[in-house]
């Protein structure tokens, strides 16, 4: 994991997004574009930019693919778990971020509610 790789997927609002919700626990790509409001196509190209950065790990259960916060990540770089654990919910936009995921996580709803919008 490269320093210049992680300093670019921090640069991005959409990738700080994706970090600090997932900073909580995994969660599945539908999740996250339901939670942010992303589309299909721009958090797919987030999640796999963030993938070959080693930022993130990704793993599938079932059809889903979730995916979680590398731990190497704060192992090599200690600051950015300080940035994501603190420094986010600073900013008003993250903060509703991290309300919707508990909105998101106390309706009950599931990816398969989701994608078959039940």
């Amino acid at each position: 994991m490269d320093i210049l790789e992680v300093l670019k997927m921090l640069s991005d609002t959409t990738r700080l997004r994706i970090l600090n919700i997932l900073y909580d626990g995994d969660l599945c790509v539908c999740e996250i574009e339901h939670v942010l409001e992303l589309t299909q196509s721009n958090a797919s190209r987030h999640l796999n930019n963030m993938s070959k950065a080693k930022v993130l790990e990704s793993y599938k259960v079932n059809k889903y693919t979730y995916y979680k916060i590398n731990e190497e990540l704060y192992k090599d770089y200690p600051f950015v778990e300080e940035v994501i654990g603190k420094e986010l919910l600073k900013n008003p936009m993250l903060r509703e971020d991290k309300d919707n995921l508990i909105k998101y996580k106390d309706s009950g709803l599931n990816c398969d509610c989701l994608t078959k919008k039940c």
